[in-house]
């Protein structure tokens, strides 16, 4: 059910998303593997040390997760900061714990349990601007 919705709200999301005032929604550019193009995706994100983290609310199979992952890096944007991300990995939930609670607070990961996230995308930071 989530799915369909996702191309409704999508364009809406990508609106606020990555701004100073939206706490855990971020946006992410990252280059078409296929295509060569530049895409925008809105998702869930916090950095937690050097790291960001986002949880992968439909698996590392999604096409934007893949194109980060064939690229081996990303931009992305999180509270009114961007980021240079880079070496991308896919973790499941229990190797992800310890950063998952440096990122995020015990409701933003009830919510997860809920959703059924399972996997995580971890990502090198550096602050751009």
């Amino acid at each position: 059910m989530i799915k369909p919705l996702t191309k409704l709200l999508n364009p809406l999301v990508k609106t606020v998303a990555g701004r100073r005032l939206v706490p855990m929604m971020a946006r992410v550019q990252h280059v078409g593997r296929r295509s060569g193009t530049v895409y925008v995706t809105p998702t869930s994100a916090a950095v937690a040390g050097d790291a960001i983290v986002v949880p992968l609310s439909f698996g590392n199979r999604s096409d934007w997760a893949c194109n980060v992952r064939a690229a081996g890096h990303c931009i992305v944007q999180l509270r009114g900061r961007r980021y240079y991300a880079a070496q991308p990995r896919f973790v499941d939930g229990v190797d992800a714990k310890q950063l998952v609670h440096q990122a995020f607070n015990a409701i933003e990961r009830f919510g997860f349990k809920l959703l059924g996230v399972r996997q995580f995308l971890l990502l090198r930071s550096q602050t751009i601007g």
